[in-house]
Formats: structure tokens, C-alpha cells, sequence
């Protein structure tokens, strides 16, 4: 062979690994997502970085972050899990077709899930989306009441129902130029009830005996982020989705509590209908793009 290197040959039970470890961040989450047992996903990942001769992730007892190689294969992965999604599909000879309605979440707004969308119609022309924007909170009721077929949203607890799609933290962000009294109470801009994110705020702020009151409350996030950037207060929002002009406020500023992880999840409606093949499809796209959802435009 003269020294040169073959071509590796990329197993897409490995992708798919790789690509849930790197959208989660985690190997348990990871393998509960996959429903394998984390060894397994463990061995899909050295299998594959063996197969590219690169470490994919930094590893140690407390977090998993992609290195640069595994950045690039981010990439390939997706480009690879979905030729070969197109190719099952035309040989199986049956394509997904019909409504689905799809609830999200207002904090995709202004992140690339439009391209995801985009791909997923170019590659099901026969499915015809409905698309639903509001929050989180709104979208669970609408699903519980048969109202969508498919949501992508935040989830109640640590032990509620949705399959996961990323993890991420929630932080406290505003202006770069506000400056908060830590002897009055915090402005807080937030959605309205039932959204997740003010319930978390609330019941944090609370338990840490920190007195606040509500500055600003829209059902638009576009509306929030007007509020926040005037300077009217402070609003929690997830660390990878900070819309440009606002910043992270430091950990303990001004008193503010840590608020914790946050869990954006895919949920299928509780009842079977004609549009469930439609919605799986969708759920798969969504899925493989799943980095791409804390990368604002």
C-alpha cells in the first residue's frame, strides 16, 4: 500500500452515537436517548474515533466537550445519517405524506431551526407542516389536548416525558450596561404564565429569598429581548440561545441564584394518527440537526 492510508468507511450505528453524545453532552443521556446501554454508546465512539484516527470528544469524571475533530464531524455526520435516510426511503418505496402539526418553542426563534425545517420539506415534499410557535408551557397543553402531532420544547423536571434533544443551562442575561441594587428587588422580564422559564425564575428567586417584580412580561421573545436590551431588567434564558446585545450577568450577581440545567425535548402526541409516519420523519430530522439548534443565525 506504499504507506498510504485507506479511507475509513463510517458506520452510521456509530454517527448516530456520536452524533446523540454530541448534542447532549453526556453519555448517559446519550444512550437513555438512543435506548442502548451507555457501555454501547461508549464502544460506538471509540469504534468510530479508531475508524477517523481522532479523539471526537475531551473526556473527564465532570463534563464531555467535542475537540475540533469532532466539531468537523458534526458535519459529516449529519450529511452521512441523511443521505442514508434518502436512500432507505426511496428503496423502501414508501414515502411519509400528510399534516403534521408542529408545535415549537419560542426560544428557536432566532436560531437555525428554520434551516432544519427547510431540509426536511426539499427532502418530504408530501408532508404538508403546521407549524405552531408559542411556549413551552402552551405546547405541552396543546399536545396533552390532541391539538399537535409533534413539539419540540422544554421539559417540566428532570423526570418528565420527551425524548431528549439538548441540554443546556439557564442563565440570567441582560444589558451590558445594567447595573443591579442588590437591596431592591430584581426587575424581571419574562413570559407569561405557564411559561417554564418564569415558573423556574419564580420558584428560584423564592427559595432564595431575593424579593423581585416583573419589569416586563411578553408572549414574544422578540418582545423580551427589546425590554432586556433597553435596560428595563433582567430575564433567565438558556446560555446557548443569548440573543445578540444582551450578555450573561456573572454567577451570584447581585444575588442571583443559580437557576440549573434546562432540557429541550421532542414529544409525540398520546394519540395515534394518520400523521405519525410524517411526524417520525420529522422528529428523525429534527434530531440529526439537533447542534445546530443552540447556534443563533
Amino acid at each position: 500500500m506504499g504507506g498510504t492510508r485507506l479511507a475509513s468507511v463510517f458506520d452510521p450505528v456509530q454517527l448516530r452515537s456520536f452524533l446523540a453524545v454530541a448534542q447532549t453532552l453526556s453519555f448517559t443521556q446519550a444512550a437513555q436517548r438512543l435506548g442502548l446501554r451507555q457501555s454501547t454508546v461508549s464502544q460506538h465512539v471509540r469504534r468510530l474515533e479508531e475508524s477517523a484516527g481522532v479523539r471526537l470528544f475531551a473526556r473527564d469524571t465532570h463534563s464531555v466537550d467535542l475537540t475540533e475533530d469532532g466539531e468537523a464531524m458534526l458535519g459529516f455526520a449529519r450529511t452521512i445519517l441523511e443521505a442514508n435516510e434518502r436512500a432507505a426511503g426511496f428503496f423502501a418505496g414508501t414515502r411519509p405524506r400528510g399534516r403534521v402539526r408542529f408545535g415549537v418553542s419560542e426560544d428557536f426563534v432566532l436560531t437555525r431551526l428554520p434551516e432544519i425545517l427547510e431540509g426536511f420539506r426539499r427532502e418530504h415534499p408530501e408532508v404538508e407542516l403546521e407549524l405552531t410557535v408559542e411556549l413551552s408551557g402552551t405546547l405541552h397543553q396543546r399536545l396533552d389536548a390532541g391539538l399537535l402531532d409533534l413539539c419540540l420544547a422544554k421539559r417540566y423536571g428532570d423526570d418528565g416525558p420527551g425524548r431528549l434533544v439538548w441540554r443546556d443551562k439557564l442563565v440570567w442575561i441582560s444589558s451590558e450596561r445594567l447595573r443591579l441594587d442588590p437591596q431592591r428587588p430584581v426587575p424581571l422580564i419574562a413570559f407569561p404564565p405557564p411559561g417554564i422559564t418564569r415558573a423556574r425564575a419564580l420558584d428560584v428567586l423564592e427559595r432564595h429569598g431575593r424579593s423581585w417584580r416583573v419589569a416586563c412580561t411578553s408572549a414574544s421573545l422578540s418582545g423580551l429581548v427589546a425590554a432586556a436590551r433597553a435596560g428595563l431588567g433582567v430575564m433567565a434564558h438558556t446560555q446557548g440561545l443569548i440573543p445578540p446585545g444582551l450578555v450573561r450577568l456573572p454567577a451570584r450577581a447581585a444575588g442571583l441564584p443559580e437557576l440549573g440545567a434546562v432540557d429541550f425535548v421532542l414529544l409525540h402526541g398520546r394519540r395515534p394518527t394518520p400523521a405519525q409516519p410524517a411526524a417520525d420523519a420529522l422528529a428523525a430530522a429534527i434530531l440529526a440537526g439537533g447542534d445546530r439548534l443552540h447556534r443563533s443565525l
